[in-house]
């Protein structure tokens, strides 16, 4: 479960949990085209991501929701200011997740480069 706080001065992302999402193949059917891509060239390149216990065979719910809010935000072309909070979002997420969550990390990269290329065809 995450909690987003909107002020004046800061857009930030804070996760109270970080509750996990399966990547396994039971649950790939139910993923967008461009995470189960991300999840099979993770598990193909990085052999270790393959382990059960570890962390990088899961992507957080506050990681999931941030993809989704971005194509969403994408697919109804929402203003420039916008998916410049998206961004900020991203950041902020992306420094609450160890360097072990290689699938987190690689899905807030694919959402900067997303949001930052769209915003660059905006302006």
């Amino acid at each position: 479960m995450f909690t987003v706080v909107y002020t004046e001065r800061t857009h930030a992302a804070y996760a109270e949990r970080m509750y996990g999402v399966s990547t396994f193949s039971e649950f790939i059917q139910l993923l967008d085209d461009d995470i189960v891509s991300l999840t099979g060239l993770t598990l193909i390149v990085i052999p270790g991501c393959r382990q059960y216990r570890g962390y990088n065979v899961y992507i957080t719910q506050l990681t999931l929701s941030l993809y989704l809010m971005t194509q969403c935000q994408l697919k109804l072309r929402h203003s420039a200011t916008s998916l410049a909070w998206t961004l900020d979002y991203t950041k902020v997420a992306k420094r609450r997740h160890s360097i072990d969550s290689t699938l987190d990390r690689l899905t807030l990269k694919l959402i900067e480069r997303k949001v930052v290329s769209n915003i660059r065809t905006l302006v």
